[in-house]
Order: structure tokens, then C-alpha cells, then sequence
């Protein structure tokens, strides 16, 4: 069981899905394009419980696919802000999955989104600046703030 405090955490969120036969790929694995698609919903649902707006989808960076994962395993995505912006945020997502039958885990997939935090009339929106108060949480900050950094230097180029 989840303790209360963990639940009642708004900087992170924690989801567990089944990986069944309808998201397999040619090769029988998990197809990388459901994957996307599930990290998207962690990414929004981690975004919009620590901002408590309606938020979309600004940017992917570095996805990275380590390991296959095969049809019948558990997948946890273990996701948290790293960083804000005014009105936007980075979400940090780690994938393991878990071999049910082996009882062994393995991390898979880890990747970066940016939300964007918007109003009722689709604007954005201010949202409360993110405190690290973890080492682990300051670590990831500190990392988000210079992946920042590098993404509006090669914008500016």
C-alpha cells in the first residue's frame, strides 16, 4: 500500500500497466509508438496534479529505448517535475518493467517531456514555481535547468 503522503504528493505521480498482446509490434515486443503514447498520459497527469491546469504537450527530449519490453510484463512509469518555467515544466520519466513470472525488474526507458500549463481559454498560464527540497530533487533540477539551457541556445542559433 501507497502511504497517504506519497499519494497526497503533488510533484510526482506513479502508474502501472499490464503489457498485453494488442500493443505488440511485428516482433512480439512492446511497439515503441504505444510506449510514446502511455508516457505522454504519465507526463500529462504528472503535469496537471502539480499545476491543477489543463496542460499540453510542448516537447519530447531524448527518449531512449535501453531494453525491449516483452508482452506480459508490468511496466511502472515513476514520474516528477524536475523543473518550471513560468508556465511550464519538466517532467522526468523512468520505465521499469517487471518480469512477473522471473520476479526480476529492469529500468527500460527513461525520457524528458516539457508541458505547457493553459487556462480556460487556452492560454498559458502561470503556474507556482517548483521547490526541490530533496538531494535528489535539487540533483534533478540543477540537470533540468542546464537541458534547458542547451535547448534555447540551439534555439537561438
Amino acid at each position: 500500500m501507497i502511504p497517504e503522503q506519497d499519494v497526497l504528493k503533488t510533484n510526482s505521480v506513479q502508474m502501472t500497466i499490464l503489457v498485453t498482446p494488442d500493443l505488440a509490434n511485428f516482433s512480439g515486443e512492446m511497439h515503441g509508438g504505444e510506449l510514446l503514447k502511455f508516457l505522454d498520459k504519465v507526463a500529462y497527469t504528472c503535469a496537471m496534479r502539480y499545476s491543477g491546469h489543463y496542460v499540453v504537450t510542448l516537447s519530447v527530449d531524448k527518449v531512449l529505448f535501453k531494453q525491449p519490453i516483452h508482452i506480459g510484463e508490468l511496466l511502472t512509469f515513476l514520474a516528477s517535475v524536475n523543473y518550471t518555467g513560468r508556465t511550464s515544466m519538466e517532467i522526468g520519466i523512468k520505465v521499469i518493467a517487471e518480469d512477473l513470472k522471473k520476479r526480476s525488474v529492469r529500468h527500460t526507458n527513461s525520457c524528458y517531456f516539457t508541458m505547457v500549463a493553459l487556462d480556460e481559454n487556452r492560454k498559458p498560464v502561470a503556474i507556482e514555481p517548483f521547490k526541490p527540497e530533496t538531494e535528489e530533487e535539487k540533483s534533478r533540477y540543477k540537470e533540468a535547468e542546464a537541458r534547458r539551457a542547451m535547448s534555447l541556445k540551439s534555439l537561438a542559433t
